[in-house]
């Protein structure tokens, strides 16, 4: 990356740690002790996290569009505004209907403001050389959960829940809005195009579907782990001490593995490092199978590693594919059934694992290797001029 470049991915990368960190990394942690003081379920915490996701996707698309005309800067700092109103509102919360309330408007902040967002503003800043800059920021963001987990935990430990949802709201107006509004570039004609713009018409190809689903599928593995992973590792036998220090190591994992896309993976096509990707779950299960509980860290170094390859594919495949012309709107649409299947995930796969404990490995493993199969069915194709 270019001396020019390194302050927006900078910028950009320190956002999107935060955003995660601050709303899709919340649930697993807050679950528990928000339940608790509603007097419900978690199920009923991670039921309106699903619905916030499925706002997401369906605001995915409408997000993308903008972002192609208008640039980044304004959607992702208004996203900040719209993070911190869910979180003040959640952390008021004190019935079901306000808590529910307070994810929907998370799940519109999370549309705005995370990874596909971020890949579009790249992709209308940089063109068809947004690979290294997208490779860029997820380096630096595949800490959120490294980052976010223990300050969650130490919030809720040391001030509560409530005011550990005020001070990721804090965080977002005083550290998110000044870097998204005044290091992003704003874009000349903006204005005029989006008064001008017609709405573009992107068929729904043999490509643009397989994608689709490659994307839905790890994206169902991705959201489960997120949600469940120390729950899921303390069912294979690890403690709950050992659940958590793994869980540590997903984002040291995947920073790592998108160095190595960086630097290596770089020279090849992303199918290449994608198909590569979708192995490294099912492998991670394999040897915790052998293992039991005892090897959950190195499950939680493969499962990490693939989720950071995966995640900078969601946006390079698509750009190396198709090209940068209507990027945003595309990523939105490609992106719609992973949102969906992420919204679905969490839920489910809480379900499952009161029905299969351990066992529920065995699925996730399944959509990750029909995500192979699925790969293997896409040929690259030049980027149109």
């Amino acid at each position: 990356m270019t001396q020019r470049q390194l302050p927006i991915i900078l910028a950009l990368g320190t956002t999107q740690t935060l955003a995660w960190a601050s709303s899709y990394y919340v649930p697993a942690l807050l679950a528990d002790p928000m339940a608790h003081d509603l007097g419900v379920s978690s199920n009923w915490i991670f039921g309106a996290f699903s619905a916030a996701l499925v706002i997401s996707a369906m605001l995915g698309p409408r997000i993308g569009r903008q972002i192609d005309l208008v640039g980044g800067r304004q959607v992702l700092s208004a996203s900040n505004l719209i993070i911190a109103a869910g979180l003040v509102l959640l952390g008021f919360s004190q019935s079901i209907a306000v808590m529910a309330i307070a994810w929907l408007v998370l799940g519109i902040g999370m549309a705005m403001g995370l990874y596909d967002a971020a890949f579009a503003a790249l992709g209308r800043i940089y063109g068809t050389e947004a690979r290294r800059p997208i490779t860029g920021i997820t380096l630096m963001a595949g800490f959120a959960s490294t980052v976010g987990w223990p300050l969650t935990a130490w919030g809720i430990a040391h001030i509560g829940w409530r005011d550990t949802c005020f001070a990721w709201a804090a965080a977002n107006v005083l550290i998110g809005l000044p870097l998204n509004f005044f290091m992003l570039p704003a874009i000349k004609g903006a204005k005029q195009a989006a008064a001008t713009a017609e709405k573009p018409h992107l068929p729904l190809d043999r490509t643009m579907l397989l994608l689709a689903f490659i994307f839905a599928a790890v994206w169902t593995v991705t959201g489960a782990m997120a949600a469940h992973f120390p729950r899921i590792l303390e069912a294979t036998g690890a403690t709950p001490a050992e659940a958590i220090a793994a869980g540590a190591l997903i984002g040291p994992a995947q920073v790592g593995a998108r160095m190595l896309e960086a630097g290596f993976l770089s020279r090849f096509h992303p199918l290449w490092s994608t198909r590569l990707a979708c192995l490294t779950h099912p492998l991670g299960v394999m040897i915790l199978a052998i293992f039991g509980g005892a090897a959950a860290s190195a499950f939680a170094l493969f499962h990490g590693s693939g989720n950071g390859i995966l995640t900078i594919a969601r946006g390079t495949l698509p750009l190396s594919i198709f090209g940068p012309k209507d990027f945003g709107y595309r990523l939105g649409i490609i992106g719609a059934p992973a949102r969906m299947a992420q919204a679905v995930a969490p839920l489910a796969f809480g379900l499952l694992i009161d029905l299969m404990g351990a066992k529920v490995l065995i699925v996730s493993s399944a959509l990750s290797l029909s995500a192979l199969v699925a790969l293997f069915l896409i040929r690259p194709e030049r980027p149109p001029d």
